[in-house]
């Protein structure tokens, strides 16, 4: 039973089992050892506990060994791009960073803590961030509006020797890519054979763009609002600037629909709609990713009459594109080998390690992205992510 929560009482509001489960938070803190008596009182508080600060004064990086330190990460927000719900505030934003925070510990035993910051100001968000850092082996950065979260991370990641983290760009895009290579191996392609329309260049469709280049996609062409971004259009920003630059080779220009035409991959992270036409349009074999939330770009049903895989980001049809499948295992390989930062070829590592756990056997049209409750996804790339961190050189042990 849905509630609309105005004015109404908590137990009116615990009649929907979403309001029943977040009654009092989703989260606690436990301690890990016990205090029983004295004595045990005695080393866990003061006096014992002046002999480990004092050695730590002495050799900062033993924090890391006695303290939770090298285990936790900030989950920040300031609350200005949440879900699909948008500017809500900070507050309104602590359930999905308690969620965050849950999904650390539940898949990959990471401790976490939701930070909801109220301000929006570049300066302010880094130098709070900052000021943090001390307290934090990492920091997830979650729900930040584009085009702001580009220059946080950037900033932050220059500023600080701790994995940093947006994983509403990076997250999603380790998954699409994982993904899209399956996909492509189901249909007999290399990721060179592909070209790509991604519908949506905002924090998401900015990864997911950069991390395919990377990864060597044959070409790819990115449309915002206005139509299709490239060179010697007017009106980019900075980060637009750059994706025109290094992207859409063949010089397409007009809307997402025009481009459509003949490609082979779809990625909608837009919330916009794409008629059926369009996607009919598309290359034989073709691929559709319709991520929008909680409204796909084109329905999933619609799109399976023209495409051989289709994905989205919900759960209640196949191949969910989940940031969960990524963000638990890049941080627990990260804090493994404390790294100082997550590198370009550990999210290209993490979604290899991802797409692999789909085997030839069980590779299908509705299976290219294992699911988050299976066992061997954050496991195999945290061992990917902290492999690659040691070959790049970022790994502290």
């Amino acid at each position: 039973m849905a509630v609309t929560p105005s004015s109404i009482s908590l137990e009116a509001l615990d009649l929907d089992p979403a309001f029943a489960l977040h009654r009092g938070g989703k989260l606690e803190t436990r301690s890990t050892v016990p205090v029983n008596d004295a004595d045990d009182l005695a080393l866990a508080y003061t006096p014992g506990v002046a002999r480990v600060c004092t050695a730590i004064a002495d050799q900062p990086e033993l924090v890391n060994d006695y303290t939770w330190v090298s285990n936790v990460v900030a989950v920040v927000s300031d609350g200005t791009a949440v879900l699909g719900l948008g500017d809500i505030g900070p507050a309104a934003a602590m359930p999905v960073m308690e969620g965050k925070a849950l999904l650390f510990k539940q898949f990959a035993n990471v401790d976490a803590v939701p930070i909801c910051l109220d301000c929006t100001d570049v300066d302010a968000l880094v130098e709070t961030v900052v000021r943090l850092a001390p307290s934090f082996g990492g920091i997830n950065l979650e729900d930040i509006s584009a085009p702001r979260c580009f220059e946080v991370e950037d900033r932050l990641r220059e500023l600080l020797d701790i994995p940093v983290f947006h994983d509403d760009q990076h997250g999603t895009a380790i998954v699409v890519l994982a993904a899209l290579r399956n996909a492509a191996r189901l249909t007999g392609r290399s990721l060179g054979d592909l070209r790509a329309v991604v519908a949506g260049a905002g924090a998401s469709g900015v990864a997911v763009s950069r991390i395919l280049l990377n990864a060597g996609i044959g070409d790819i062409a990115v449309s915002d609002s206005k139509g299709l971004i490239h060179q010697g259009r007017d009106g980019l920003n900075p980060v637009k600037e750059a994706l025109a630059r290094d992207t859409n080779r063949a010089g397409l220009r007009g809307s997402t629909e025009q481009a459509l035409a003949g490609a082979d991959v779809f990625v909608g992270l837009s919330g916009s709609t794409v008629p059926e036409g369009a996607i009919a349009s598309m290359a034989p074999g073709a691929i559709v990713f319709a991520l929008s939330n909680p409204t796909p770009e084109v329905h999933p049903e619609v799109a399976r009459r023209h495409a051989r895989v289709v994905a989205t980001g919900r759960s209640d049809f196949p191949n969910q594109i989940n940031n969960v499948l990524a963000f638990p295992g890049v941080f627990r390989g990260a804090l493994d080998v404390r790294a100082t930062t997550v590198t370009e070829n550990m999210k290209v590592a993490a979604a290899e390690a991802l797409a692999a756990v789909v085997g030839d056997d069980d590779l299908s049209a509705d299976y290219v992205i294992p699911s988050p409750f299976d066992e061997r996804v954050a496991p195999a790339v945290t061992a990917a992510v902290a492999a690659q961190a040691r070959a790049d050189g970022v790994a502290r042990r």
